[in-house]
């Protein structure tokens, strides 16, 4: 059986020094995706939306492994955040923030398969937000990321100092807060998540 390890594949992207900030060309990947609104940590919209994710890419992992004799770990869970008016982020208006729930997949999957494996999940358990995912191809670009250490609700020191770093070297922000979750939050205590936070840039 052949064996893919993504996350050495693409470690520039998925691994941080504790301490530093990196500038990455992220180039296009393919993604699940499920878009929302609200706050995360209250949101049963949110949870739904990761718990169909989980379940559809680990479907298709197994699906490829048995047709493909093809295997791979499943990707952490990334999530985008926003708001019209990115002036106006901040979590202060967690309420208002606008979230694209997402795990990486390997560059072969195919609507096909996608659409064959969220049938078999669909027949085996009731998944709210199951037919809101989508397969879609996303691209950071030029980004700079620093590896945040701690709980969720502790960033904003990590993500203040990215943006000081990114004003600081003749940059500015574009499009959208990316989070990338490498720890699982329910067995890792909050002071040893680790979470890569990355910013997309310009060079004006």
């Amino acid at each position: 059986m052949k064996k893919i390890d993504l996350k050495k594949k693409y470690k520039p992207f998925y691994s941080e020094r504790k301490g530093s900030i990196s500038i990455v060309e992220v180039p296009e990947f393919k993604y699940l995706q499920c878009i929302g609104q609200g706050n995360p940590n209250t949101s049963k919209d949110y949870q739904n939306a990761i718990e169909a994710l989980y379940a559809l890419s680990y479907k298709i992992k197994f699906a490829i492994r048995e047709s493909k004799d093809v295997d791979y770990g499943v990707m952490p869970l990334e999530c985008l955040w926003w708001m019209d008016d990115m002036n106006e982020f901040s979590r202060d208006r967690i309420d208002e923030w606008k979230w694209s729930a997402m795990i990486m997949q390997p560059n072969f999957i195919t609507k096909e398969i996608v659409e064959a494996a969220r049938h078999e999940v669909s027949k085996k358990k009731e998944l709210p937000n199951l037919d809101n995912i989508e397969l879609v191809d996303f691209c950071d670009g030029l980004s700079a990321q620093i590896m945040h250490i701690g709980s969720y609700a502790d960033e904003a020191p990590s993500i203040a100092e990215l943006h000081q770093y990114i004003a600081g070297n003749g940059f500015e922000r574009h499009g959208k807060h990316r989070e990338i979750y490498l720890n699982d939050p329910r067995r890792t205590s909050p002071e040893n998540l680790k979470t890569i936070i990355r910013q997309p840039i310009i060079n004006p």
